[in-house]
C-alpha cells in the first residue's frame, strides 16, 4: 500500500513538474494545413472542370463521320505530350507510390497528365477525369507537406488528404471521397492508414466547398433515378442477385481489358502510335453508338430517361465495355470509375426489361454498386458515393451489392497494386 501511495505522489509531482497548456479545441495547426490542402484542391479541381467542360463543348460540335478523325487527332496529340513530357502513369502508380513511396506524388508528372487527360477526355474517350484529379490534387498533398517539413506518416496523410479533395470534387461527397482514397490504396488493410481519416475529411469539406464556389455545384442527386420504396427483407436478397449479375459483368470487364492489353502490347510501338490507334477505334464505336461517347456522367441520365429497346441497351452494354476496354490499354489518361457505374445502369435497365417486376433504382443501383466493388475493391466508399449520387437514401441493399461484389471479386485484383504480394516483397 505504501508503495502505491509513493507511486501515485510521484506521479503527481511529474505532472506538476510540467507546464500546463490551455487549448480548449481540439484542431492545432496541423487541422490548417488539412484545410489549405482541401482548398487548393478544390481550386484545382474547379478550374480543371471548367477547362474540361469549354474543351468538350467544342469539340462536341463534330459530329457524324467528323467524330472519328476527331478522335483520332486527340488520341495522337495525348501520346505525343506524354512521349515528349513525360508518362504520368495511371490509377496503378497513384496507389503504388502512396503504399510503397512513402506517400509522394510526383508534381513533375502533372503537366503531362493534364494536358493528355484534357485531349482524352474532352474528345469522347470513355474515361473520367478521377485519375488527373487525384494525380494532381494527391501531388497538392505531397508539395505542401514538403512546404510545411512533414515526414512519414504525416506526408502520407497529408498527400491521401490531397486525394481525397480530387475524388471529392468529382463525386461530391465529402464522406464518400474520403473513404475511397483510403480503401483503393489497399482493399484488405485500408486502417492501416487510419491517421489519414481525419485529414482526409477535413480536406473533401473545404474541397466540396470550393469547387461548388467556382462551379455553382448544388446538393443533391446527380442522376433522375426515380425514389425507391423499400418494400421488405426480400430487397437485400433482389439487391444481393443484381449484385452477381453486376459482379459477373465486372469479371467480363476485367477479361476484355487484359485481352485488349495483350493486343496492344504484342508488339513494341511508341505509345503516340498506340493512343492513335485507340481513338481511331473508338471513334468508329462513337460514330456507330453515340451514347458510348465521353465518361457517362450526363450519358447516365439519358438512358434513364430514354425509352430504349432490349436490343439497343444489350449492343450498349456490349460497346461501352469494349469503349472502355480500349480507352483505359490503348494509353489514354482518365480514369474508369464513372464509366463503370454508366455500364451498371445500362445492366440494371436491361434486368429491368426482361423482369418488369423489380425495381428499376434498386436494380440499376445494385448493378452499380457492384460492379464497381469488384474491379476497384471499395465496398465502403462504393455504398456512400451511390447514396450521393443517386439519392438513394436506404444505404443498406447498396452495401449488400457492394459486398457481393466485393467477395466474389477476382482473387488478383484488377488495379495491380492492390495485391497482397506486392506487400510482402
Amino acid at each position: 500500500m505504501k508503495i502505491n501511495r509513493r507511486r501515485r505522489l510521484i506521479r503527481t509531482f511529474n505532472l506538476l513538474d510540467q507546464p500546463i497548456k490551455f487549448n480548449p479545441f481540439v484542431f492545432s495547426r496541423t487541422f490548417f494545413m488539412w484545410a489549405i490542402t482541401g482548398l487548393v484542391g478544390g481550386i484545382i479541381a474547379g478550374l480543371y472542370w471548367i477547362v474540361l467542360e469549354h474543351f468538350t463543348e467544342f469539340l462536341h460540335q463534330f459530329q457524324g463521320w467528323m467524330v472519328i478523325p476527331t478522335m483520332a487527332i486527340c488520341g495522337l496529340l495525348a501520346g505525343l505530350v506524354i512521349h515528349f513530357i513525360g508518362d504520368p502513369g495511371e490509377i496503378h502508380l497513384i496507389v503504388n507510390n502512396i503504399r510503397f513511396n512513402k506517400g509522394k506524388l510526383d508534381p513533375k508528372n502533372n503537366p503531362s497528365m493534364i494536358l493528355s487527360s484534357l485531349f482524352c477526355v474532352a474528345s469522347g474517350g470513355s474515361l473520367g477525369p478521377e485519375a488527373p484529379l487525384v494525380q494532381v490534387t494527391g501531388s497538392t498533398g505531397t508539395y505542401l507537406g514538403k512546404l510545411f517539413r512533414l515526414k512519414g506518416e504525416e506526408l502520407r496523410s497529408l498527400s491521401i488528404a490531397g486525394m481525397a479533395s480530387g475524388f471529392t470534387a468529382l463525386f461530391g461527397a465529402p464522406l464518400g471521397g474520403s473513404l475511397f482514397s483510403l480503401e483503393i490504396l489497399h482493399h484488405k488493410h485500408a486502417v492501416e492508414y487510419y491517421k489519414a481519416i481525419i485529414p482526409a475529411l477535413v480536406a473533401s469539406c473545404f474541397s466540396y466547398l470550393m469547387f461548388a464556389l467556382i462551379i455553382h455545384l448544388g446538393i443533391g442527386a446527380t442522376w433522375d433515378l426515380k425514389a425507391y420504396h423499400y418494400t421488405g427483407v426480400y430487397d437485400f436478397a433482389y439487391a444481393t442477385a443484381f449484385g452477381i449479375v453486376g459482379t459477373l459483368f465486372g469479371w467480363i470487364f476485367i477479361f476484355v481489358v487484359k485481352f485488349f492489353k495483350k493486343v496492344f502490347e504484342y508488339r513494341k510501338f511508341p505509345i503516340y502510335i498506340k493512343t492513335l490507334v485507340g481513338g481511331i477505334l473508338l471513334g468508329i464505336i462513337a460514330f456507330y453508338f453515340p451514347l458510348t461517347r465521353y465518361f457517362g456522367h450526363h450519358e447516365v441520365n439519358e438512358l434513364i430517361n430514354g425509352d430504349y429497346t432490349l436490343n439497343f441497351l444489350i449492343v450498349i452494354l456490349i460497346f461501352k465495355i469494349l469503349a472502355i476496354a480500349i480507352t483505359v490499354t490503348s494509353g489514354w489518361r482518365g480514369g474508369f470509375i464513372i464509366p463503370l457505374f454508366f455500364v451498371g445502369t445500362t445492366l440494371g435497365l436491361i434486368i429491368h426489361q426482361l423482369f418488369p417486376v423489380v425495381d428499376t433504382t434498386l436494380a440499376i443501383v445494385s448493378c452499380m454498386a457492384a460492379i464497381n466493388a469488384c474491379v476497384t475493391r471499395t465496398p465502403m466508399s462504393t455504398t456512400i458515393i451511390l447514396g450521393t449520387l443517386t439519392g438513394f437514401t436506404y444505404f443498406v441493399p447498396i452495401l449488400f451489392a457492394s459486398l457481393t461484389g466485393y467477395f466474389l471479386a477476382p482473387k488478383i485484383p484488377f488495379i495491380g497494386s492492390q495485391s497482397e504480394k506486392l506487400a510482402e516483397e
